[in-house]
């Protein structure tokens, strides 16, 4: 049995998750296909590539990810498979596996051409159906890597925003994802954060908060920042939305500044 996790933009409206997963099944029917996540904003390729990599470690090994946030669907942009030494994936060459590949290490990339795995005809607007999870489902089944097509030494990389530490322990960063309850998700890791020290957020020279150890050690309405599940310090308030309630977007710059 082969799990295989799927993360699109396609949302759970139309057809198009279930469409992927019939596809799926009909190759291997002992396959377990589970949801990452659909709600990926529409062709957010950064938003996609933050989602796998803060989730796919949480998989057992052997697992195989496939992402789907393509704009560049029925362009000339490759399609790849991947495996590395703890899991696969498959995806367009666009950056979208690019973060959960950071710090893998990784066996082969190959590109997906041999038309003899995909449906047919391939449409120019669902590879996720036609190209993606037909390679995936041939993949459970063990088929090997190198059978999709001619290796590749590299793929598209996406460049991950560094935090920087500043004069005084100031950390500078930025917002990198919002979640559905708009707590806003910055580049500064948890590990950079001195368990002694007191710190307060600010956007430019507006204070936006304390950084706190949960979400209710303020009172409801206010702010706070907190060391979050993913790794990183995220912004939030308690009982509502930071990124409405705080005006933060995606690429907003922060500062975590000791007291």
């Amino acid at each position: 049995m082969q799990i295989i996790t799927l993360t699109t933009d396609f949302g759970a409206r139309d057809w198009f998750v279930g469409v992927m997963k019939g596809v799926i099944l009909g190759i291997n029917p002992r396959a377990e296909v589970l949801d990452l996540t659909h709600e990926i904003a529409p062709g957010d390729i950064r938003g996609g590539a933050f989602a796998l990599s803060v989730a796919c470690r949480f998989f057992p090994k052997g697992t195989l990810h496939v992402a789907v946030v393509d704009p560049g669907v029925g362009s000339d942009r490759p399609a790849l498979a991947v495996r590395t030494a703890d899991y696969g994936f498959v995806g367009p060459d666009n950056g979208v596996l690019s973060f959960a590949l950071q710090g893998q290490k990784i066996r082969a990339i190959h590109r997906l051409e041999n038309t003899q795995f995909f449906l047919k005809p391939v449409s120019r607007t669902f590879h996720g159906r036609d190209i993606f999870a037909p390679v995936a489902g041939h993949l459970s089944r063990g088929v090997p890597i190198h059978r999709f097509g001619p290796r590749q030494k590299e793929l598209i990389r996406l460049k991950w925003p560094q935090s920087r530490t500043a004069s005084g322990g100031r950390i500078e960063g930025e917002v990198v994802y919002l979640d559905r309850f708009g707590n806003a998700i910055t580049n500064v890791e948890n590990a950079s954060l001195k368990p002694t020290v007191l710190y307060e957020v600010f956007a430019g020279r507006r204070r936006l908060c304390p950084v706190g150890a949960f979400y209710g050690s303020v009172r409801r309405g206010a702010a706070v920042a907190v060391p979050g599940s993913t790794g990183f310090l995220e912004i939030a308030v308690n009982g509502s939305s930071a990124a409405c309630e705080l005006g933060l977007a995606v690429g907003s710059k922060v500062s975590v500044t000791p007291v």
